[in-house]
Formats: C-alpha cells, structure tokens, sequence
C-alpha cells in the first residue's frame, strides 16, 4: 500500500485515488475521509462488503488489502492508493465458488447472510496466513466477526472442512480480473464506439419540465459541456476524448442497489438556433452492469421561461436491470426534474454545484405521492 505523502486537502475537497480491485483497476475522486468500505459499496457497487459497527469490532467489513485482511470500516479510500484490494465478489465465481464459499453453503453456516462476507475473507485470510492452525483454536482465531445468529458452530465447521481438504493451503481468490497481456505494439487511443442494442429499449421516457429563465440563458449552460456536466446528477466528467466525446464517470443508489459507472458519451447534434441536442452514452460499473441511452434534449422558450423537453431511450443490462419499468421511469424523472432545476441554477448564477442523485426514500415518497394523485384523478374521472 502506497505512503501517503505530506499532501493536505481541504474539507469537500475531492481526492484522486487508483488502486487494484478484484483485479480491476479502479480510479475514484472523492473526499479524503470517505472510508474504504464507503468507496467500496457507493462509488464501485461492490455491495458485499457489509458495514456494522464502523468502529471496526464486529469485522463485517473485512477485505484483503495487499494480501492482509484489514477492516475496511477504519480504512481511508486515500490510503489504500497503489494497494491491491480483494473483496468477497473477488472470491469466487455465480458458476464456479470458491471452497470457502462452498463449504458455507453446504454447513449451513450463512444463517441471515451478513456476517458472511467478513467470515468468508477472515477465513481465507487465517487458512492462507496460517493454514496449520489447530482444528479446537479455530473458534478463538474466528473471533474477530461477530455473528448476530449466533451460527458459529455451523460456520467454525465449514472452515475446518475446508482446512482439512486443503492442509497445505487453500486455493486462491478465482474471480479477480487476469491483466492482458502486453501488446508488442504502443496502446492505441481510448475506445469511443458506442453501438446501441437492437430491438425495443429498457425503457423509453418522454419528460418535460419548465424554468423560469431564458431560452438564451439557458444555452448558455447548454454550450459548456463542463457546466453542463455539473448539472447531471451523480455524474461527473473527467476527459475530453475529441470529436464531441467525453468520458466521465455517474452514480446510480437505488435501496440496496447501488452502482458506479465509468463511460463515455458523445454529442451528435448541437443546434442551438433550432433548440435541439442529441447525445448517446453508454457506461458499465465494475458489477458488470450496463447501460446505454440515446438522448435527445429539446428547448422551448415562452416569455422568461422554458421548457425542457427530454425523450430518452435507454438499455439496462446487470443489476440495474432489476429496476422495474415503472420504478426507472420515476427515477428518471426525478433525476430529469433535478437536471432542470440545476440548469437554472447555473444559467442565473454562472456556476453549477454538483447534484447528488435522488435518495431512495425521495423517490418511495414521491413515486407513492404520484400514484395516489392518478388514482385519485381516475376516481374524478369515473364519477
């Protein structure tokens, strides 16, 4: 693990940090004091790595950091810069787990499941640093996490079934990223493609929404796409690629489910006179979920006040395809209404602040409030 270095950040400022996870190299931009668990699960998705106490006593958060389990809970994401991370979705594979991960299915030592992930790499990290251990001082080297089932003897059973098949060293992580191998020739530019699935979108939204500013002014955020990209929320740009391409990074948290995509897009029409923008975008989160979207925003100005128009197709694959229809629809449009609201913002004021995504209790209360306002409007209409 890389030495931080005499380097001071002020508070909100956000810090460049890369390391190796699951074999994938992983860049983020964050506060300095989020933790290492947080970068895990909210900016990479990688939701396995379960948070307790935060205070590092009840080890659900345990991850291999350069070989050595560490508690991510009491790890800044700045200092583990250069190390080599391996989390519980590193451990094995859907079709192919790992012993560990198949002895504690078979003992049934997963009880409600979340103490799992930190038993799991403690383990691994015991039978691979001390595969000799004795079978009677396994509960007392286990004793690090915290098991709310109290399951240990199920779970003390899975480890010493694997550690009696495996005596001289258990088999290592086999879900981490293979590095290719060198080309004999310099790497060429980034790839820019973006080729858009065939057959019926995900989903396909059509939204509007009003501000109460200028067409003209609001161009004015449309035409810097810096500007513009602050207004997005959860989205973040973070290279110009040439030809209208951009590539960026956005945060998607919905409940349980939460993703961070690395992607590109590219703008296809900018007319400002006719008041129409087109653009396609397509980004993939370390989960291997993906999607892809052709967007075309349009303007309509009246007096001092415009109105947005979005009509979005957009293709899900991966964990972000169990949001139903329904529920991304409403998402989308509440992302759409703080889009707008953000674009007014930096059309009056000049400066954009970064917008969080909406929470997933926002999006309940509002999802709820809307259905009761159809329903109620369907009743009106019955009568």
């Amino acid at each position: 693990m890389a030495e931080l270095g005499p380097v001071r950040a002020e508070a909100g400022e956000l810090v460049e940090v890369s390391f190796t996870v699951n074999g994938t190299p992983a860049t983020l931009r964050l506060p300095a004091r989020v933790t290492l668990s947080d970068a895990l699960r909210g900016h990479l998705g990688l939701t396995g790595t379960h948070v307790g106490c935060e205070h590092g006593v009840c080890g659900m958060c345990t991850v291999l950091v350069d070989g050595e389990a560490a508690r991510a809970c009491l790890l800044f994401a700045v200092q583990a810069g250069g190390a080599e991370i391996t989390t519980v979705e590193g451990l094995g594979k859907p079709g192919d787990l790992h012993p560990l991960q198949r002895s504690f299915g078979r003992n049934h030592a997963l009880q409600c499941g979340f103490c799992t992930p930190g038993f799991l790499m403690s383990s691994y990290d015991l039978l691979t640093t001390k595969h000799g251990v004795r079978p009677e001082d396994l509960p007392g080297e286990l004793s690090g996490v915290i098991c709310r089932c109290t399951g240990y003897r199920n779970i003390v059973t899975a480890v010493r079934e694997v550690q009696a098949e495996f005596p001289d060293g258990i088999p290592a992580p086999g879900n981490r990223a293979t590095p290719a191998a060198p080309e004999p020739e310099a790497a060429g530019p980034v790839a820019t493609d973006i080729v858009l699935p065939g057959g019926a979108p995900t989903i396909a939204v059509e939204i509007s929404t009003g501000v109460a500013v200028e067409a003209d002014r609001v161009w004015t955020v449309l035409d810097d796409i810096h500007l513009l990209a602050r207004c997005l929320p959860g989205a973040e740009l973070t290279g110009d690629l040439g030809g209208d391409t951009y590539a960026g990074r956005a945060r998607v948290s919905v409940g349980p489910v939460k993703l961070a995509f690395q992607g590109i897009a590219r703008i296809l029409d900018h007319d400002r006179a006719s008041g129409r923008m087109r653009v396609l975008a397509q980004g993939r989160d370390t989960g291997g979920a993906q999607t892809q979207a052709d967007i075309v925003l349009r303007t309509e100005g009246a007096g001092g006040t415009t109105v947005l128009h979005a009509d979005a197709k957009v293709y899900l694959t991966g964990r972000i395809a169990q949001f139903g229809r329904a529920l991304a629809g409403d998402i989308s449009r509440r992302m759409f209404e703080q889009f707008a609201a953000a674009v007014a913002e930096a059309a009056s004021s000049g400066h954009a602040v970064p917008v969080k995504p909406p929470s997933a209790l926002k999006l309940m209360a509002g999802t709820l409030l809307r259905r009761i306002r159809d329903t109620l409007r369907w009743g009106r209409r019955r009568r």
